[in-house]
């Protein structure tokens, strides 16, 4: 990679350092031979398995409950340990679950190296979503440390799942995409430029075989994007604005991604207020790394789907050169926009993006991005907000939302905000006038750029983030929207988009 003298990075720094423990992880059928620790699943409205060694009574008593995901390890010193692992009630079981199931196994039993799970498990294609959950609730962000603190699981033993192969490279393909995702999220700004996410999506691109096209400063100046040279102008680093292509060989449609992919946020002259935002501001390219790790994961899939993406890519920092308060930038499309906080400056390379992508003849536009704190004060850190100028293509995000467990909820797109982007000097602001509905007020914004499309914005500023384990979500950087994109694009071709 290209560096500055500022920087001190050693040359092998690897930028995706959790692909390759993915791929190391090896999966047996129909067997626990071998494990260290072996997990029986617990239901709530049937008997404990006889093999497992524990009464009802027994467990409750050490507090386990067989809620979906609960995890318990049971030490045995004449054999495999047995894991407790909680599975509900037994109607209630499906793929969700088993993924929510095997992260608690690994979880339970973080020491071992060799994991098993057994169980009469009935659940078409089970294996897809164990192997999914497993290797999501294993990551660990460590290509910094100097010596790994937990020991990862090598080996994962299914016995009683009537799965095949094919079912566990489907949900290694799955936990793939989120894995980029999160390896880019957490990777240090300094480590991670506009320029290296650049060429970390060629490097990706070229595994995949995906089409790919990168625009520099000049490229950028020549295509009118003048929201992400804007938002550029304070920072030492040039910006990037990536276009991914994936071209099955009979489509029935063509969706376009659209990522913000921010690699620092100071905020710029509206500086940030505090410590404790400044240092999560490396993970506000989560929509583009999203949207990276789903087109990696796409060609895996076969599906008859043709996707454009747009990632765009820079840092908004604060210098001499900066942009300003009370500037005006030209999108792509022509429009004016008067900058009223530099620290909205998602919107103002999205604008870009979504410019571009409407001027493409696109089924559906999809737009992810850490966008703003008003959809976390809304829904909390654990729910994307979307927004969508179309139901049929809301119902599609909502389904997908329950398939990969990527927990969204619909706000509404209330048109009579949309005055509070009026502005005297052009064709619109940035920001609205007051500090309520921020987030409806960034959609209103967006969807200026998209036309007549159907669209889905998806604020990820919540989710992006898990602050301490749960499940299947690491502490750090969670991928959120990786999945959820290739739930929505694998079954875009069969649902029912009319309205």
């Amino acid at each position: 990679m290209t560096r500055t003298p500022a920087k001190l990075i050693p040359e092998d720094f690897p930028v995706l350092p959790g692909l390759e423990k993915l791929d190391d992880l090896e999966v047996v059928l129909d067997t626990t031979d071998q494990a260290q620790a072996i997990g029986y699943l617990i239901f709530e409205d049937a008997p404990v398995p006889e093999e497992a060694g524990f009464s009802a009574e027994q467990l409750k008593e050490l507090g386990f409950t067989p809620k979906t995901g609960e995890g318990l390890l049971l030490p045995n010193p004449h054999g495999a340990d047995v894991i407790a692992l909680g599975a509900g009630k037994t109607q209630d079981l499906d793929g969700p679950a088993l993924r929510d199931i095997a992260a608690a196994a690994v979880n339970a039993a973080k020491n071992a190296s060799r994991v098993g799970i057994v169980g009469s498990i009935k659940v078409p294609h089970a294996a897809r979503y164990l192997v999914e959950g497993a290797l999501l609730a294993r990551y660990r962000y460590e290509a910094l440390k100097s010596e790994p603190k937990h020991t990862h699981l090598e080996k994962l033993l299914l016995q009683g799942c009537d799965s095949t192969s094919a079912d566990v490279e489907t949900g290694r393909n799955l936990a793939r995409a989120t894995v980029i995702a999160r390896d880019l999220t957490n990777t240090p700004p300094g480590y991670l430029t506009a320029r290296d996410l650049a060429e970390a999506a060629a490097n990706l691109a070229q595994q995949h075989q995906l089409g790919i096209e990168i625009f520099d400063n000049d490229a950028l100046i020549e295509m009118g994007c003048g929201g992400l040279l804007g938002v550029n102008r304070g920072s030492y680093e040039p910006a990037r604005l990536i276009k991914l292509h994936y071209s099955p060989s009979d489509p029935v449609a063509h969706i376009g991604l659209v990522g913000k992919g921010i690699t620092y946020d100071s905020g710029g002259v509206s500086l940030k207020p505090s410590d404790q935002f400044h240092q999560v501001m490396k993970m506000d390219m989560g929509g583009a790394a999203a949207i990276l790790g789903a087109m990696s994961s796409l060609p895996a899939t076969q599906a008859q789907v043709e996707v454009t993406a747009w990632l765009l890519c820079t840092d908004n920092m604060i210098s001499g050169d900066a942009y300003r308060l009370g500037d005006v930038l030209t999108a792509a499309d022509g429009t004016t926009v008067e900058v009223k906080n530099t620290d909205a400056e998602g919107r103002l390379v999205l604008m870009d993006g979504l410019s571009l992508a409407a001027q493409e003849d696109l089924d559906a536009i999809i737009d992810v991005a850490t966008l703003t704190g008003a959809a976390i004060v809304a829904l909390g850190q654990d729910l994307a907000a979307t927004f969508t100028n179309d139901d049929a293509l809301a119902a599609i995000v909502t389904e997908a939302s329950t398939n990969t467990g990527e927990e969204t909820w619909r706000l509404p797109l209330e048109q009579k905000y949309r005055s509070q982007l009026d502005s005297l000097v052009a064709d619109i602001s940035n920001v609205g006038g007051t500090r309520f509905g921020g987030a409806i007020v960034a959609a209103l914004f967006l969807q200026h750029f998209v036309g007549d499309t159907p669209w889905v914005h998806v604020d990820i500023a919540g989710p992006m983030n898990q602050e301490k384990p749960e499940g299947w979500r690491p502490a750090g950087a969670t991928g959120f929207g990786a999945r959820l994109l290739l739930d929505v694009i694998e079954n875009y071709a069969s649902a029912d988009t009319s309205n």
